[in-house]
C-alpha cells in the first residue's frame, strides 16, 4: 500500500509576490506601534500554556477546513482516518484583536494550492535536517539533542546538529531595541549568509541562537523567519525565556522554554516544505501574533497540514504519531504526548 500521495507538477502560486514566495516571517511577531517593548501588555503575553491542549471556542462553520483537506475517497483507510479531522482538532478561533488572522489577514492554502505550488519535496540525496547553533548557548538553553529529537520524529527525517558557530562570524546587521535596550540580529541577512552554508545533503538548515532577532526596521522583533526556496531558516529562544522581561521564571519554566522552541522549530521547518500559515484549524503552522497565542495553539498539524506535509515526506501516519508520544513524554510534554497517542490509535485501526 503506497503511503505517498501523487504531485502535480510545480507551477506558481498565484497571488503571491515573489516576496512573499520566498520569506515566510515566523507568525510569532510584533508589529512596532505607539507603545512597543516589555510594558504591561507586552510582559502579560509571556504566559504559560495550558496543562493539556486548549479547548478554544470554535467557529460554527468548519465546512471551509473539511473542504481543504480534498478528497480522501481513493485513499487507503488508514490514510483516509489520518486526515480525518474526526474529534481530535479544534476549528480556529476566531480572532482578537491582537492576534494574527487580525493583524495580518491571509488567504487559506488548501491542500490543492499546496500540491500546485513550488514547493520542495526532500530527494534521496537531500533528506538530512540540520540545526546550526549561532553565538553562546548558555546551560539553561533548551537542549539542541532533545530539538533534534523532536524534530526527527515530527518530519521523519535524520536531524544533524552542526558545531556552533561565533556570532561575530555571521555577516548579519545588528541593533539595539530601543525598550529592552538589548542586541538585536537583522533575520534576513542571517539567511542569506545560511543560502551559502547549506550542506549538500541537507534538505533545511535551521539556525538557532539565544540572540534577539528582528525582520525589518519597522518592526518590533521577530521570534524567527524561513525561506521557502533557499530552505534555510533562523529561530531565537531569547523572549521565550520567561526571564527576557526580567520576570521570575517559576515552576517548569525549562519545560515551557522547550515546549515554546519546540513550537517555533516545526513551524519554520514546516514553512521550507511550502506550508503557508494554516486558517482553519488551531494547528502548529497557524499564525500567531504573541507569545500567549501561540502558547495556546498545539504542537501538532492539522489535517490540511498533515496532508501537505504527508505529500512531501514518506511515511507511516500512525507510527508517527507512536514515534511523537514517545519523544515527548520522555521530555514531560504530557498532553501532547497523549494526544498523539489517541490519534495513533485512531489512525491505525479507528479505535479511540
Amino acid at each position: 500500500m503506497p503511503l505517498r500521495e501523487q504531485r502535480f507538477s510545480p507551477v506558481t502560486v498565484a497571488g503571491l509576490t515573489s516576496a512573499n514566495r520566498t520569506w515566510f516571517a515566523l507568525v510569532t511577531s510584533i508589529m512596532v506601534l505607539a507603545s512597543c517593548g516589555p510594558d504591561a501588555t507586552e510582559r502579560g503575553r509571556n504566559l504559560a500554556p495550558p496543562s493539556s491542549s486548549p479547548t478554544l471556542a470554535p467557529t460554527p462553520d468548519v465546512a471551509p477546513g473539511v473542504a481543504a483537506i480534498g478528497d480522501t475517497s481513493q485513499l487507503s483507510p488508514m490514510l483516509r482516518r489520518a486526515f480525518d479531522p474526526a474529534a481530535d482538532f479544534t476549528p480556529m478561533r476566531d480572532p482578537g484583536p491582537d492576534d494574527w488572522l487580525a493583524q495580518h489577514p491571509e488567504s487559506p492554502q488548501t491542500f490543492a494550492d499546496f500540491l500546485a505550488a513550488d514547493t520542495r519535496v526532500p530527494g534521496p540525496q537531500r533528506r538530512v535536517i540540520y540545526l546550526l547553533p549561532i553565538g553562546e548557548f548558555p546551560r539553561d538553553a533548551p537542549p539542541l539533542a532533545s530539538l533534534s529529537t523532536i524534530v526527527h520524529a515530527f518530519f521523519t527525517l535524520e536531524v544533524r546538529v552542526l558545531p556552533a558557530v561565533k556570532l561575530a562570524d555571521v555577516t548579519a546587521k545588528r541593533r539595539i531595541h530601543p525598550a529592552t535596550k538589548k542586541s538585536q540580529v537583522l533575520a534576513p541577512d542571517v539567511l542569506r549568509w545560511l543560502t551559502r552554508r547549506l550542506p549538500e545533503d541537507a534538505f533545511g538548515l535551521m539556525a538557532v541562537t539565544m540572540e534577539d532577532l528582528y525582520p525589518q526596521e519597522s518592526w518590533n522583533f521577530v521570534f524567527g523567519m524561513a525561506s521557502l526556496r533557499e530552505r534555510v531558516g533562523v529561530q531565537s529562544f531569547a523572549r521565550q525565556d520567561p526571564a527576557f522581561f526580567g520576570d521570575p521564571r517559576g515552576d517548569g519554566w525549562q519545560r515551557l522554554m522547550l515546549r515554546r522552541a519546540t513550537w517555533t522549530l516545526v513551524h519554520e521547518i514546516s514553512h521550507m516544505f511550502g506550508l503557508s500559515h494554516c486558517v482553519h484549524w488551531e494547528c502548529v503552522v497557524a499564525g500567531s501574533n504573541h507569545q500567549a497565542e501561540s502558547d495556546g495553539r498545539p504542537l501538532h498539524p492539522c489535517p490540511v497540514c498533515l496532508r501537505k506535509l504527508h505529500s512531501s515526506i514518506e511515511f507511516d501516519p500512525a507510527e508517527r504519531e507512536l514515534r511523537l508520544a514517545a519523544v515527548l513524554e520522555q521530555l514531560e510534554i504530557k498532553d501532547e504526548a497523549e494526544w498523539s497517542k489517541r490519534r495513533a490509535a485512531w489512525i491505525r485501526d479507528g479505535t479511540r
